[in-house]
């Protein structure tokens, strides 16, 4: 038992290849797994029994288990302190990013309230813009996006007129993102919307950091984009916006 008790700490969730990688050989695993010292959660995936899993444990498990995952888009939002603007009383889907697909017992392990692979990757660098966040009694190093970077993932799923006004809603509270770190990743970022429509929310509200922000050092690609159908045309940045929203430099899409 010095093997497993060493190596496997509570809350971990793990596959044979794990066992096999920490030198606990199979038959090991079947006698764990008969004396109650380790349980299956589905087919090939164990854990030491214990209290309800949380979804933290999830991804440190996917870390462990050679996955580069990152929390980001809203669930980093929620974490950094701007959940007061989310739909009230709706469960949030832990939003992850993944440089590869998710093993398939994501998707079937019973913990609330689930997860949401995006699939879109912005950042060719994928650690730019990512902190360590600790959780549970071995502080697990969790990756989060920043503010800064989760804003722009954020951005770069907003597909409608209430979505456009939401994400605005909720940079409208964030007076205090760094113009340094947000130059890096409009720079490093590889889809030209994102960029078009966050630098658009940025100038529309206003805040201070966003004249810090050199746009000349940023590509922003040609051509007018699309984001919302009957919109109006910016100027500068040449993308669709909702007309409920001015601040001087749209104008009328004909």
């Amino acid at each position: 038992m010095a093997a497993l008790d060493s190596s496997m700490q509570e809350g971990l969730l793990v596959d044979r290849a794990w066992f096999g990688r920490q030198g606990i050989e199979s038959t090991a695993v079947d006698y764990y797994l008969r004396s109650g010292k380790i349980e299956s959660l589905v087919h090939g995936l164990y854990r030491k029994p214990g209290p309800p899993l949380k979804w933290q444990q999830v991804v440190y498990s996917l870390i462990v288990l050679g996955h580069d995952v990152h929390v980001g888009h809203l669930t980093a939002l929620s974490y950094h302190g701007y959940e007061h603007t989310l739909k009230l009383g709706v469960a949030q889907r832990i939003r992850l990013y993944s440089t590869r697909s998710l093993p398939s017992w994501v998707g079937k392990v019973d913990i609330g309230p689930g997860f949401i692979k995006m699939k879109r990757n912005l950042f060719p660098d994928g650690s730019i813009g990512l902190i360590n966040v600790s959780f549970g009694t071995w502080d697990w190093p969790i990756p989060y996006s920043s503010a800064e970077r989760a804003f722009i993932e954020l951005a770069s799923t907003l597909e409608t007129r209430e979505d456009i006004l939401q994400a605005k809603l909720m940079l409208e509270g964030a007076a205090n993102l760094r113009p340094m770190l947000l130059q890096s990743l409009l720079e490093a970022c590889g889809n030209i919307q994102t960029k078009r429509l966050f630098l658009w929310l940025a100038r529309t509200i206003g805040h201070p950091w966003y004249k810090h922000i050199d746009i000349s050092r940023i590509n922003l690609g040609t051509g007018k984009r699309q984001v919302v159908s009957g919109g109006t045309l910016d100027a500068q940045f040449l993308i669709t916006v909702p007309k409920e929203v001015q601040d001087g430099q749209q104008e009328p899409l004909f």
